[in-house]
């Protein structure tokens, strides 16, 4: 365990350049104590690690200095060949970068690890889109991904879907995120940070001007917080409903995660089912929702969603019974 700490160290002053022994201890989840032990072994090791003391202080690698990546596991070397995905990598035009480069990280291996890995490959295929969904055409990605990858300042023509519909930005790209086979841009508007979906842009052009990256901003960190206010404004209100036995069986299945969970934390046995309370967004999509199980459940709450239910059975009945 030690000695992959201590790998673990010269790999992320290696990547990362200057850190200090709290951000150190902090990425390895292990005390400070321990960082200022484990430089030492590996000053005693002969590795040229030196550190300054202040506030802008912190340990560094001699310029130049190298580690050879050799203390790979056989479970390291089989997950690198699941970490990436080779239809994402295709559309960013990086297909033939990602194969050439497992290619050279198979020829590096040890035979015992290469076989495991082989093994791994042969086994397990990534496939981002979601079911029945074909994955979108986004014929500027490339383009997007460049004035990413440049930090240029990127001219768009996007189509919203509120009006105006058309509407053109110029924008600071900051990163882009792969989700269920759709592909979104983060970027900087002229007042705050939204997300765009890429299919969406109709047009677009990287300017010559570059921008500087807001220095705090953490990508993975903010699409999740992203997607928490999304749901939070996305549900505006709650309905309260009785599932028989088998529709409480296959709630979770005709629902999204969120709403199967809601269900979950205030199922009560009510003596004629399974009475819960769930986040809903409008009276019409609840009312969608809740129809697709038939006569499995049955609204008590609010009176208005139970009386919109009412009025389309009660048109269905007219369409299919006269």
């Amino acid at each position: 365990m030690r000695a992959s700490r201590l790998v673990s160290v010269l790999l992320l002053l290696q990547a990362k350049g200057r850190m200090t022994a709290q951000a150190l201890a902090d990425e390895l989840e292990v005390s400070v104590r321990t960082i200022y032990r484990d430089v030492e072994s590996l000053h005693a090791a002969g590795v040229p690690l030196y550190g300054d003391a202040g506030p802008s202080g912190g340990y560094q690698l001699l310029d130049g200095y190298r580690t050879r990546l050799t203390g790979l596991t056989a479970q390291e070397a089989e997950s690198l060949f699941l970490a990436g995905l080779p239809g994402a990598a295709a559309d960013l035009g990086l297909g033939d970068a990602v194969s050439a480069a497992q290619l050279k990280l198979m020829a590096a291996l040890p035979s015992s690890m290469r076989d495991r890995a082989s093994h791994m490959a042969t086994r397990f295929h990534l496939d981002a889109p979601a079911w029945y969904y074909d994955p979108e055409r986004s014929p500027f990605l490339g383009l997007v991904a460049d004035a990413v990858w440049r930090e240029r300042l990127l001219e768009v023509s996007y189509r919203r879907w509120r009006a105006p519909e058309d509407v053109t930005r110029v924008l600071r790209p900051l990163g882009l995120v792969l989700k269920a086979g759709r592909w979104y841009l983060v970027a900087q508007g002229s007042t705050r940070i939204s997300t765009y979906r890429v299919s969406q842009i109709q047009a677009a052009a990287v300017l010559e001007e570059t921008f500087e990256r807001p220095e705090a901003f953490d990508l993975a960190a903010h699409w999740t917080a992203s997607l928490e206010e999304f749901q939070s404004r996305q549900y505006t209100g709650s309905a309260v409903i009785r599932l028989s036995a088998r529709g409480w069986e296959s709630f979770s299945s005709n629902v999204l995660p969120v709403v199967a969970r809601a269900a979950e934390e205030s199922a009560v046995d009510d003596g004629e089912g399974v009475r819960v309370t769930i986040p809903i967004e409008s009276l019409g999509h609840a009312t969608g929702m809740l129809l697709r199980m038939g006569g499995e459940v049955e609204v008590l709450e609010p009176a208005e969603l139970r009386e919109q239910v009412t009025e389309s059975v009660r048109a269905l009945a007219s369409i299919y019974l006269g």
